[in-house]
């Protein structure tokens, strides 16, 4: 690859020892990275939970366009939230594989899986810090789903909020702060509160209701979410809060590495529901390889 104007050459490369699909990544990603200076998306993966027609789903790990899945889970019953550790080929993830809504660990290169959140109630929503360190998610053990904190084994858990029906909790990419939605005064709110705990504090949403399932761009400048009037939106809002950018019909959105990128599920005619990636800037927007049934709670791995 040469410049035109220059003449000085941009790339040379040759790809062997994988897959022509995985070379093809490999190249689209160098080619971001001469001409926009940018890293690439082509080879990192998705995680996501896959329904059959008849059955409770599983959770699966795919390359970002959908290609080569994987199914994670063999539970055989309903799964949930999938979430990435950071640089790491590890998820946590919602079982109900032990008869109640368990957060599991599973480290997808030794196949090692441990719970670390079995208390009564719901255990959900698993979010992992920048750093690894520390998982965020929602528990009811002490009536309220609320948002909790706790060390990457599960241990040291702290309570982090009093509101009302928390959900959806992520991180800052600092590590300073948990947004999540909740109720305040009746009315459905994103908010964030310190990692380290305190008062939480409202993110205005100006222009749409009922925001939930929240995810913060890995460059700190956007937060991504649902807005649920009458049909499901994907939304885009500054961290700090403030006017809010309807984007496209859809549920469920997550950030790739390079924050400009959304993946998200798109309901379709038959109410089964496909994974979507959308760039941002333009709105323009586009399905990645089906597995079979219904899939859905799509996590980018970064």
């Amino acid at each position: 690859m040469t410049d035109r104007f220059s003449k000085t050459s941009l790339l040379a490369r040759s790809y062997t020892g994988a897959s022509p699909w995985r070379q093809a990544h490999a190249f689209a990603d160098d080619i971001v990275s001469v001409t926009r200076h940018a890293k690439g998306i082509a080879l990192t993966k998705i995680a996501f939970k896959d329904e059959a027609p008849k059955g409770d789903g599983e959770i699966y790990v795919a390359d970002f366009d959908g290609h080569n899945p994987q199914a994670v889970t063999h539970d055989g019953a309903i799964v949930a939230a999938p979430a990435w550790v950071p640089g790491r080929l590890a998820l946590y993830y919602t079982s109900y594989k032990l008869g109640n809504p368990d957060i599991f660990y599973h480290d997808l290169s030794t196949g090692q899986r441990r719970a670390i959140a079995r208390y009564s109630g719901l255990n959900s929503s698993a979010a992992v810090s920048p750093d690894g360190t520390r998982v965020a998610m929602i528990l009811s053990k002490g009536g309220s789903p609320n948002v909790y904190v706790c060390n990457a084994d599960g241990s040291g858990l702290k309570k982090l909020t009093t509101t009302s029906e928390d959900s959806s909790p992520c991180w800052s990419p600092d590590g300073q702060w948990i947004c999540f939605a909740t109720k305040i005064n009746s009315w459905r709110r994103l908010a964030k509160v310190s990692a380290g705990g305190g008062e939480a504090q409202v993110v205005k949403t100006v222009g749409v209701s009922n925001p939930t399932e929240p995810d913060w761009s890995p460059d700190g400048k956007w937060i991504a979410f649902t807005s649920q009037a009458r049909e499901f939106d994907i939304c885009v809002v500054p961290a700090a809060g403030g006017d809010v950018t309807i984007m496209v019909p859809g549920e469920d959105p997550s950030w790739s590495p390079n924050s400009r990128t959304l993946v998200y599920a798109r309901r379709t005619a038959s109410y089964r529901y496909v994974l979507s990636i959308l760039d941002a800037p333009t709105k323009q927007f586009k399905d990645v390889a089906r597995v079979s049934g219904s899939d859905s709670q799509p996590a980018w791995a970064r």
